[in-house]
């Protein structure tokens, strides 16, 4: 006869619940190419309206994480670093509309897929965090895809989009480390904040009158799926396991964004895109496999 351990089959309770809420999430995220794809208007409106809709929603989860909305918490937002949060997510997020709107959804995944590794040479630059070797190999093969996807793209029509995508990774990996240089300001209000003033900054450059009742619905979901309850379903299920399982799974968004697109739209990548973004996932999947068995044993030790 076994006796099971209730704290036992609660902490595996908890763990299943994390991974349903970051598979949720990836989802989220993944349906980014769909949405830039059903949107009909020009990519200044797109870039305006997709932020204020992400802000007005990701406000809704403001008031239950990182301590609420308090006047301290949003007073953050003029700390050194929530400002440079500010200006990181709004370059960002502009990078990252442009990107879609100028390149293959697939060019514009697979490039991301290589922010942990830019994030991690700039933890070593600014901070001097300890880079091991694993990460540095992983690093440069994945950055060799990037130049594989990127060379192919140059007289393409589609080399500026790539280059976008680029930066967007790049500032993405700067909103990764800034936290860590200050861990006691809060990441959600100034991510609201840089939601506003992209829409502030924009707006003037769109066209309103091109929104009609489709494109106000694909903003609106754009906004609030995949910039907000995307955002929250992740951190709410990286809490329940170790970070690099759910960085395991995150990885489907790789695969998915691409494949939503080919499947709804048929847009078919560059062969260059398959070569280079079979190297990228290689990378990301072998270190990314590493840290859960090393995460693995040191939670059975």
């Amino acid at each position: 006869m076994t006796i099971e351990n209730p704290a036992r089959r609660l902490a595996g309770s908890e763990h299943e619940k994390g991974v349903l809420l970051i598979i949720a999430a990836t989802l989220a995220w993944s349906a980014s190419g769909v949405y830039s794809r059903l949107l009909t208007t020009d990519v200044w409106t797109a870039i305006a309206w997709r932020s204020l809709f992400g802000g007005l929603f990701l406000l809704i989860p403001c008031l239950f994480l990182e301590g609420g909305i308090s006047r301290q918490q949003w007073r953050s937002v003029f700390h050194p670093s929530g400002l440079a949060m500010i200006a990181c997510q709004t370059f960002s997020q502009v990078c990252f509309i442009g990107a879609l709107y100028m390149t293959t959804v697939a060019n514009v995944t697979m490039i991301y897929a290589t922010a942990p590794f830019i994030a991690a040479l700039l933890g070593w630059v600014i901070l001097r965090e300890r880079v091991s070797r694993r990460t540095l190999i992983a690093g440069g093969i994945s950055l060799l895809g990037v130049a594989v996807i990127v060379a192919s793209s140059i007289g393409g029509g589609t080399g500026w989009g790539d280059l976008l995508a680029l930066g967007m990774t790049a500032s993405f990996a700067l909103v990764i480390i800034i936290p860590r240089i200050n861990p006691g300001v809060p990441s959600l209000p100034p991510t609201v904040v840089s939601a506003f003033l992209t829409l502030a900054i924009f707006a003037p450059f769109g066209s309103v009158g091109s929104l009609d009742l489709h494109n106000w619905i694909v903003l609106a979901a754009f906004g609030a799926t995949n910039f907000s309850l995307a955002l929250v379903l992740f951190l709410a299920g990286a809490k329940r396991m170790p970070p690099a399982e759910a960085a395991l799974i995150g990885t489907m968004e790789i695969v998915l964004t691409p494949f939503w697109v080919w499947l709804l739209f048929s847009e078919q990548p560059p062969v260059a895109t398959f070569f280079g973004g079979a190297i990228i996932l290689g990378a990301v999947l072998w270190h990314t496999a590493i840290d859960v068995n090393r995460s693995r044993r040191q939670h059975r030790a």
